[in-house]
């Protein structure tokens, strides 16, 4: 199974793999931007494996990124947010 995950373009570098840096809820990656030339400063992208898939609006980022918080709050949980049987 491949994980993409939704992240803003904080900066852009003119190198040959347009590398640019992403914020993915804080946390700062270098990602290839190469596959989607028409990514600027501010956009959402779909990162996998370290390569900007594709461009998305920022309600469908917001809506990916709230999603995976909400799992993660409940995997902090004991047992899973499963009740204890």
């Amino acid at each position: 199974m491949c994980l993409a995950v939704p992240g803003q373009v904080m900066t852009i570098q003119d190198d040959p793999l347009r590398t640019g840096t992403v914020s993915f809820a804080g946390v700062t990656k270098s990602v290839s931007l190469a596959m989607v030339p028409e990514a600027q400063v501010g956009d959402y992208v779909i990162v996998h494996v370290g390569f900007a898939i594709s461009r998305l609006d920022e309600a469908a980022a917001r809506r990916s990124l709230e999603l995976y918080r909400a799992m993660a709050e409940q995997q902090a949980r004991p047992h899973g947010g499963r009740s204890e049987l």
